[in-house]
């Protein structure tokens, strides 16, 4: 289904992030995560990539298996830097051809060895390029891009950022899926900003629980300088205790999708990390017996 159809059924849409497998086991441990979040019923699920676009083929793989073997809507990320016009043409042929309808369209980064300007191939610089030539080319298929509530890590200049953002809506990006961010804040100032520039496409609000204070390192170094709160630091700072930190991270993303959804937000977006035990803790806090109950 194209998203833009799924995101108008389900209000709020509530999804999840996987990312691909790379040994065997890696693979069962991620369709049992599959298999124990499916009965809350998600609007759809997303498949990303490693940094620097590492994964691609293992990406590409399991985005068909989940096709074949679910009856979840897939959300393939695809990034473009350092891609050739015709490579990403036969990778889009290739979904379409397999029934996959929608793509979260993302510059990347280019290999760890190549900067961005001199990437071998400079068909693609940007996002707002993919999100052309997806609906050039592709015109059936959906497309969201990315937000940054607390701002993009390449844009210093936030009236820049949101202009940037708007070329990709008028390029024909369907909604926006936020970074993760730990304060609602930032999401409901993202959000109004947003509405400044009349952007008017479904904005999806980003959680990632917190299962460990190494984790909270981790997640800095993905989200690129995620802002933790000095409230939920503090309370990561005095755990002592085996599993504490998890619980305190998990009990912080509760109540952030709670005040998410007394915002009246259109979706929330669980990047999952392969694990359930968080979003479905957060489920049993919501006391629900599926999300479905949360939809209009």
């Amino acid at each position: 289904m194209h998203i833009a159809q799924v995101l108008k059924q389900h209000q709020p849409a509530i999804s999840f992030e996987f990312f691909p497998p790379k040994t065997e086991a890696a693979s069962q441990e991620l369709f049992q995560t599959i298999s124990q979040l499916v009965p809350l019923k998600p609007a759809y699920v997303s498949v990303t990539y490693g940094a620097g676009g590492s994964t691609r083929t293992l990406t590409h793989d399991l985005v068909v298996k989940l096709r074949e073997e679910t009856n979840l809507t897939i959300v393939s990320h695809l990034t473009c830097v350092g891609s050739g016009q015709e490579e990403i043409r036969q990778i889009l042929q290739t979904y379409q051809d397999r029934g996959i309808k929608n793509i979260m369209a993302l510059r990347g980064d280019p290999p760890q060895t190549t900067h961005i300007d001199l990437a071998p191939h400079q068909d693609f610089h940007h996002a707002v390029e993919l999100v052309r030539f997806i609906k050039k080319h592709f015109p059936s298929m959906g497309v969201g891009v990315a937000g940054f509530p607390e701002g993009h890590p390449d844009t210093p200049n936030r009236l820049k950022e949101i202009d940037y953002l708007k070329n990709k809506i008028d390029a024909g990006a369907d909604y926006i899926c936020t970074q993760l961010f730990f304060d609602n804040r930032d999401f409901y100032d993202f959000r109004e900003r947003c509405e400044l520039a009349h952007i008017n496409v479904p904005i999806i609000a980003g959680i990632m629980p917190i299962t460990s204070k190494k984790g909270m390192t981790r997640m800095s170094e993905l989200a690129l300088g995620a802002r933790f709160p000095a409230k939920l630091l503090r309370a990561m700072n005095e755990t002592a205790l085996p599993g504490e930190a998890e619980q305190i991270g998990i009990h912080w993303a509760t109540e952030q999708v709670l005040d998410l959804l007394d915002h009246e937000v259109q979706g929330i977006h669980f990047y999952t990390l392969n694990k359930s035990k968080a979003s479905l803790q957060i489920y049993d806090a919501l006391g629900i017996q599926n999300f479905d109950m949360l939809r209009k």
